[in-house]
């Protein structure tokens, strides 16, 4: 039995979009050949931002399962608090 192909697609909010393609970053595939994909609350950074994943949607378009993940707003990485 071969594994259904997963496609993960982040969702931003429309203020971030407009910042990444302002800073003409590269949103790189995070989750692209592992078997688990994000949950909420998982993070991760672009562009000296944290981002934090609050919500998933699973859907099922021409043969392929996407996993859209709904990002929260950026913020600054002095912002991150550890421990």
């Amino acid at each position: 039995m071969n594994p259904t192909p997963l496609r993960v697609v982040l969702v931003f909010s429309p203020e971030d979009q407009a910042w990444i393609r302002r800073g003409a970053y590269t949103v790189p595939d995070f989750w692209q050949g592992h078997g688990v994909p994000p949950a909420m609350g998982d993070e991760f950074r672009l562009g000296g931002r944290q981002f934090t994943i609050q919500g998933r949607l699973w859907a099922q378009e021409a043969g392929v399962t996407l996993l859209r993940v709904f990002v929260g707003s950026g913020h600054a990485e002095s912002d991150s608090v550890f421990g």
